[in-house]
């Protein structure tokens, strides 16, 4: 019985390869910008490590802008960290 492959994805904060399930998903759709907990949401998908420094690093570096090709306001780097540390309880 062959092994199933696992999905990789690159952190956009500090671009380390992991398996998918490892890292968390921030989503687009539309105008809205948010964290993905299933990783099944609609939309333009980031991955970010599930760490705080690469968290922190999103946000001081604005890596949303890049990666979703347009501005994200400081709110939704704020709302991300809030939403980030509350799954972490």
């Amino acid at each position: 019985m062959e092994k199933k492959k696992v999905p990789m994805r690159t952190c956009i904060a500090c671009r380390a390869e992991k398996p998918k399930r490892e890292l968390v998903r921030v989503v687009k759709f539309g105008e809205n910008i948010s964290l993905d907990t299933t990783g099944k949401a609609n939309g333009r998908g980031a991955y970010v490590c599930n760490d705080k420094e690469c968290i922190a690093k999103l946000k001081k570096q604005k890596l949303l802008n890049r990666a979703f090709s347009c501005q994200v306001s400081d709110e939704i780097y704020d709302k991300i960290m809030e939403e980030f540390l509350g799954k972490q309880d």
